[in-house]
């Protein structure tokens, strides 16, 4: 580069001088002598040239300086965003009350081609990872490849497509401080998948997503559910799973009304480990349905879930863990954004207040499989109530209070943003 801009810079200086002369020259001479001077026409096709010859450097140096410069080139392509969310969480007639900083993501992706797309989640959890406090995490790393609408390819690490809030967990994408429980029980999000599938667009108002990747470790099951069957590392491939969701808009695109309706499944055989098979027999099936409308200022979601454990007995048999046959669940909100258009002036020109009622129920031990003993607590009620307040549309603060059947109950603070 240093020899293009040498040598760039030589004609720039034989211009400045050529055109320094002639400028003298016109100042100094008047107009009748300018007329008879013979060398006048020459000059004249000298400066035509040297101004060419300007232009064509100027522009050399232009590219030179824009290939080094990071607000073009390569920069361009690469995407960088995060978010992140800190809880106070308290429980009625306890002393377990605790501060987290839970969540820390960045998000990090690169533009190959206008069709080959990098995308990557790196997650670290609780503010501190060591000897097993904490976790650092690389949740999504994929690779799209948009063809056209109809067909498209994904490829590598990404979110399995089950319920609501396993894709889009961004802490300004729901209300209450913590995600809610049958998205963390039942559909043990966040949870990922390595492998490989296929998603687009069929028309304006249907889309679609099919993957074969990596399952799930039936060991880890227990009376819980099926949260510890994540495999986080280097999961095998001895039993793949397959996933899959479609989601349906059926109102047309420029209805008052907002109507998404999703149905989603997962299934996977359950002798996967982390590098190599665990030895779990059985098969695990699992099916969502669920739904989000808007009409003005109310908002409505739900999400169903149920699960089936096939071999559950057998499963048991080899670990003991009391894993259910059936487990399912469900939760209800409804939301309404109350800040008056008149308040949106000045540093809250882009806030708003969101006011939420949620009731959810979930059984991990729906029906127990032979010799499974029940445990108390895995079928349980909630109840949730609560206010986020949007400074701006990506940076909330929360408050909620849950009641809870037959336990404590609990309230959170919670500050989330995202950028």
């Amino acid at each position: 580069m240093s020899l293009n801009l040498k040598y760039a810079a030589t004609p720039c200086r034989r211009v400045t001088f050529a055109c320094t002369g002639l400028l003298v020259t016109t100042l100094v001479a008047t107009p009748a002598a300018l007329a008879q001077d013979p060398r006048v026409p020459i000059l004249e096709k000298r400066v035509d040239e040297l101004s060419s010859q300007l232009e064509a450097v100027l522009e050399e140096v232009s590219d030179l300086r824009g290939a080094g410069d990071s607000s073009n080139g390569n920069s361009e392509r690469f995407a960088l965003g995060g978010y992140g969310e800190s809880h106070a969480n308290f429980v009625q007639g306890s002393d377990n009350d605790v501060i987290d900083n839970h969540r820390f993501v960045l998000f990090l992706g690169y533009e190959f081609a206008d069709w080959i797309h990098l995308h990557s989640e790196t997650e670290i959890e609780h503010s501190f990872v060591n000897d097993g406090n904490g976790e650092l995490s690389i949740e999504q790393l994929h690779t799209d490849f948009t063809l056209v609408d109809a067909i498209n390819v994904r490829v590598g690490r990404f979110l399995v497509p089950v319920g609501i809030t396993n894709e889009t967990h961004e802490p300004t994408t729901f209300y209450s401080v913590e995600r809610p429980s049958v998205d963390r029980v039942l559909i043990p999000t966040t949870w990922s998948s390595d492998g490989a599938g296929i998603f687009g667009h069929l028309g304006e108002h249907v889309e679609y997503q099919v993957y074969i990747g990596s399952g799930l470790d039936g060991s880890k099951f227990t009376s819980s559910g099926i949260r510890g069957g994540r495999i986080a590392e280097r999961p095998t491939l001895n039993n793949p799973a397959f996933t899959g969701r479609i989601d349906v808009r059926p109102l047309p695109s420029d209805s008052r009304h907002d109507l998404r309706i999703g149905l989603s499944g997962f299934a996977s055989g359950l002798d996967n480990g982390n590098k190599r098979v665990s030895g779990a027999p059985g098969t695990v099936y699992v099916a969502a349905a669920d739904a989000q409308y808007r009409a003005g200022i109310l908002e409505f979601r739900g999400t169903y879930v149920f699960e089936y454990v096939d071999g559950a007995r057998a499963l048991n048999a080899a670990f003991g863990n009391d894993v259910a046959t059936q487990m399912s669940g469900y939760y209800i909100e409804a939301a309404a954004h109350l800040l008056p258009e008149d308040w949106k002036t000045g540093k809250l020109q882009d806030a708003d207040a969101v006011a939420f009622a949620r009731f959810e129920h979930f059984d991990t031990q729906d029906k127990l499989a032979s010799g499974a003993t029940r445990v108390a607590g895995r079928e349980a009620s909630e109840a949730t109530t609560g206010l986020a307040f949007f400074l701006t549309s990506q940076f909330v603060l929360k408050a909620d209070y849950t009641f809870r059947d037959g336990l404590d109950d609990l309230w959170n603070l919670g500050v989330g943003w995202q950028f």
